[in-house]
């Protein structure tokens, strides 16, 4: 069963960048297809990005498509969410999640529910 840990986030002004890592360990980051969701307060978790098994393949929320840049490297056992131009409205508890059912070279899920496991989650707030 993996375990995955989500670092990177912090207090940022408008316009800023950061980048999230999510650390997988107790298993083979290969294996799963990865995803990036958020939650607000008083709102629901919602779809960031998502990446393939492999890398090659990756899903974006309208709102992120331009902005943020979803990524992996399987040999490091670690992904990424690269967020340039961050606005207020980015601001949000931000999780990593595995899914071990998608197979390889399918694309990857956008619903919390296809995925298994998932981390704690970082903050990420943006002030105006």
């Amino acid at each position: 069963q993996v375990q995955l840990v989500e670092s990177g986030g912090g207090l940022v002004q408008a316009g800023a960048s950061l980048r999230l890592s999510c650390a997988a360990s107790g298993g083979t980051l290969s294996s799963y297809a990865m995803g990036w969701f958020r939650q607000a307060p008083g709102k629901e978790r919602e779809f960031v990005a998502a990446i393939s098994r492999s890398g090659g393949l990756t899903r974006y929320a309208d709102s992120e498509k331009g902005r943020f840049t979803i990524s992996r490297d399987n040999a490091k056992s670690t992904m990424y969410l690269q967020m340039n131009s961050l606005k207020p409205e980015d601001t949000a508890v931000y999780y990593c999640a595995a899914d071990e059912k998608r197979p390889m070279w399918v694309v990857p899920g956008i619903g919390s529910f296809e995925y298994e496991y998932w981390g704690q989650g970082t903050q990420v707030t943006v002030s105006s």
